[in-house]
């Protein structure tokens, strides 16, 4: 059992996808999750099937669905930065460092879920990722949490070999499809054929939905 978890994700629903399953696992266990989410996916393509958004409102209504899907996880402390969307390599590199660090001195986490820099495929992601190393690399090696990041770019294993750690969340599966289909602008016209594909029992859904993979980073 992690004595606290901190996942730092730069997106509403990136926490939905790669690890709904694995925070499920720990607030159902009763370890405290703290989830930092650095934008509000404002600059997002999707905006609903049929269209529930534009522009203007869009922010406002994916705030409502990262809020909704905490709340199905069980997250009970998110902290929203505030950066613009598309906008996180661009940002002060030295203010982001220091307000993940100071994150990190409050909640005192054993383990941070993260982007893997480099492997993450959009540019949000490998920012926020390498902020987060870099913040933790800050810290005295004896009292540095353990870092699983999430690749998933084409031919990543050739580069940083397989993934050290794969969480079985089987019995999380269902619940995992209610948080994906919280995030309704982004999912609305796919998580059906999600459904139906994983009740149908294809293959490439079911482990995608029942298998959560993760790589230590190295740190030193």
């Amino acid at each position: 059992m992690e004595r606290h978890v901190l996942v730092v994700f730069p997106h509403p629903d990136d926490e939905a996808f790669g690890v709904a399953g694995t925070i499920l696992s720990h607030t159902k266990a009763g370890t405290p999750v703290t989830y930092v989410c650095l934008t509000l996916g404002e600059m997002g393509r999707n905006m609903g099937r049929p269209l529930i958004a534009n522009r203007e409102t869009l922010p406002k209504i994916r705030k409502q669905e990262l809020e909704e899907a905490c709340r199905l996880l069980g997250v009970k402390d998110l902290r929203k930065f505030g950066l613009r969307d598309k906008m996180v390599e661009f940002t002060d590199q030295k203010l982001l460092i220091d307000r993940i660090s100071s994150v990190i001195e409050e909640t005192n986490p054993s383990l941070i879920i993260t982007f893997y820099p480099g492997y993450a495929v959009h540019p949000d992601h490998d920012a926020t990722g390498a902020a987060v190393i870099q913040a933790v690399q800050r810290m005295e090696k004896g009292k540095r949490p353990v870092i699983h990041a999430i690749a998933f770019s084409e031919g990543c294993e050739e580069v940083i070999g397989a993934p050290d750690v794969v969480v079985n969340i089987e019995e999380f599966a269902e619940e995992k499809l209610k948080v994906i289909e919280a995030h309704e602008s982004q999912t609305a016209g796919s998580i059906e054929a999600m459904k139906e594909q994983y009740y149908n029992g294809d293959d490439y859904t079911k482990q995608r939905l029942t298998r959560e993979r993760f790589w230590t980073y190295p740190l030193d």
